[in-house]
C-alpha cells in the first residue's frame, strides 16, 4: 500500500484545477448551497455530485446499506475502486465520476490509460493501483495546505479527530449510483437517465442528510459540470465569460496561497510587534499578551459551543 497522501479541501477551485492538472478537459465544479432541482438543471450537463460529510467512526459495516441496495455485479461494467489508503477519498470520489464518463468527458491520456489498465481488476486492486499512482498522488498533494507542524502522510486519524469522507453520486448505465470506496460495492438508488439526474439526486441526498442530528451542519456538496466558459463562448455571452474568468483567477490565487506556509512571515511580524510594545514601556507588552490570551480563550469557547473542536482528517 502506498503512503504519502495529504488531506485536501472540499473546494470548487481545488477540484476544478486538480482534474485539469490530471489532463481532464472542460470540467468545472460548482458549490451547491441548496438542494434545488431547478438550479441543478441550470448546470446541465451535470456529470455527478461529490458529497462531503462527517464520517461516523464508530459505525460498523453492514451487509445491507441504509439506503439503496448493493449492486455487486455493476463493478464489471463500471469503474469502482475500494479505498485502500487514508486521505485519498476526495480525489477518489471525483475519479469515480470521471472514469465512468469517458464517453462524455475528455479525461486525457493519463486517466484513459489508467482506466484501461485497471479495467479487469477487482475493486480492491483498483484501489491499490490508484493509491500507488505517482501522478494522481502528486497532483492530489499539490493542492494540500502547507503545514510545517503536521505530516499527514504519516499520521493516522484517532478517535478524537473529526474525520470527514467524500463520496460520489452519478448516473451510469441507466442507474443512479452512490460510489463510496469504503463500501463493498456500488449502491444503486434506482433507475435514472442522465437527464433525470438533477431531480432524482435530490431525495437521495435529503435522506442521507436526515440520518444525522439536526445540529449537524458540516456537509458540503459540489456539482461536477461542463465548464461554463464553453457555453459562454458558443453563445457569445461576454458577461458570463467574464464572470467565469474572474472566478478562475480567484481560484488560481487561492490555490497558490495553499501551497505556502506563512509561519516564518508571521513570526517576523510578531517579533516586530513585540519590539514595538517593549519600547512603549509602562507594561504595554504584558497588557498586549494578556489581551491576546483572552481573545484566544474566547474563540476556543465559541468553537467548542459550535462543536468545531478537533483535528479534521480524511477517512
Amino acid at each position: 500500500m502506498s503512503g504519502g497522501w495529504n488531506t485536501i479541501e472540499s473546494d470548487a477551485g481545488v477540484f476544478t484545477y486538480l482534474v485539469e492538472n490530471l489532463g481532464v478537459k472542460d470540467v468545472q465544479f460548482e458549490e451547491l448551497i441548496a438542494l434545488d432541482a431547478a438550479f441543478l438543471r441550470g448546470l446541465s450537463p451535470l456529470y455527478g455530485v461529490i458529497f462531503l460529510f462527517k464520517y461516523p467512526t464508530g459505525e460498523k459495516p453492514t451487509d445491507v446499506p441504509k439506503d439503496g441496495s448493493f449492486d455487486r455485479e455493476a463493478t464489471e461494467t463500471m469503474f469502482f475502486a475500494a479505498q485502500t489508503i487514508q486521505n485519498a477519498c476526495g480525489t477518489q470520489a471525483l475519479l469515480s465520476v470521471l472514469l465512468n464518463k469517458q464517453d462524455e468527458v475528455e479525461i486525457g491520456e493519463e486517466l484513459s490509460s489508467f482506466r484501461e489498465f485497471t479495467g479487469a481488476f477487482p475493486a480492491d486492486l483498483r484501489g491499490e493501483a490508484l493509491s500507488n499512482s505517482e501522478l494522481i498522488r502528486d497532483v492530489h498533494n499539490s493542492f494540500a495546505r502547507s503545514s510545517p507542524f503536521i505530516d499527514e502522510t504519516q499520521r493516522t486519524a484517532t478517535e478524537d479527530d473529526d474525520v470527514y469522507h467524500f463520496i460520489a453520486y452519478t448516473p451510469i448505465n441507466g442507474q443512479l449510483y452512490e460510489l463510496d470506496g469504503l463500501q463493498p460495492a456500488p449502491i444503486s438508488h434506482g433507475t435514472c437517465a442522465a437527464e433525470e439526474f438533477p431531480e432524482k439526486i435530490i431525495p437521495v441526498l435529503q435522506r442521507r442528510i436526515e440520518r444525522y442530528p439536526q445540529t449537524e451542519i458540516r456537509f458540503n456538496l459540489l456539482a461536477m459540470v461542463k465548464d461554463p466558459r464553453v457555453r459562454a463562448r458558443e453563445m457569445g455571452d461576454r458577461e458570463l465569460l467574464y464572470r467565469e474568468q474572474q472566478k478562475r483567477t480567484a481560484w488560481q490565487w487561492e490555490n497558490a496561497l495553499r501551497r505556502h506556509n506563512f509561519v516564518g512571515f508571521v513570526g517576523e511580524v510578531l517579533k516586530g510587534v513585540a519590539r514595538s510594545k517593549l519600547k512603549e514601556g509602562n507594561g504595554a507588552y504584558e497588557k498586549w499578551v494578556e489581551a491576546a490570551k483572552a481573545k484566544t480563550g474566547a474563540r476556543r469557547e465559541e468553537r467548542s459551543k459550535k462543536g468545531g473542536s478537533g483535528e479534521e482528517m480524511g477517512a
